[in-house]
């Protein structure tokens, strides 16, 4: 029994969401630091209002805080934008760069009668039973489907 939690504790999967944990969590608190110190006041010097945490409203004795709403919303925009554009983008044209595979050919066809996708080896199409006889294979290395 010891052994087998063992071996969970040291999956790469539970160690990996770990760190992601423990760094999600030094990062939202650079994030919430430079919305606080920087964003807000930014913000306020061109709205003209300090700090949104101090903006309420009160109905019937109960206190509406929505400048935490508005400060909390300023963070995840910003942590949506840093993830996007410096980690989600760099990291997608890099593996388009690595790709060396061959794009892959098309196996489908579209039948002139109906439109729908049948297999390129169909002769009658399978939805509208139209008979369209067997489509030519693409040339290897080419997208563009030919002509029988």
């Amino acid at each position: 029994m010891l052994k087998d939690f063992r071996q969970f504790l040291l999956r790469g999967g539970l160690i990996d969401l770990a760190i992601a944990v423990v760094v999600g969590t030094a990062f939202t608190a650079v994030v919430a630091a430079l919305v606080k110190d920087l964003v807000t006041p930014l913000i306020a010097a061109i709205g003209g209002q300090p700090d949104f945490g101090a903006l309420d409203f009160t109905i019937n004795g109960s206190r509406f805080a929505y400048g935490d709403f508005l400060n909390a919303m300023v963070s995840f925009v910003i942590v949506a934008a840093v993830l996007f554009f410096f980690v989600v983008k760099p990291v997608n044209a890099l593996l388009d760069r690595m790709r060396t595979e061959p794009p892959v050919q098309e196996h489908t066809r579209e039948c002139p009668a109906c439109l729908s996708q049948i297999p390129r080896a169909a002769r009658p199409c399978a939805f509208c039973t139209e008979e369209i006889g067997v489509a030519a294979e693409p040339a290897v290395g080419s997208m563009a489907p030919q002509r029988p």
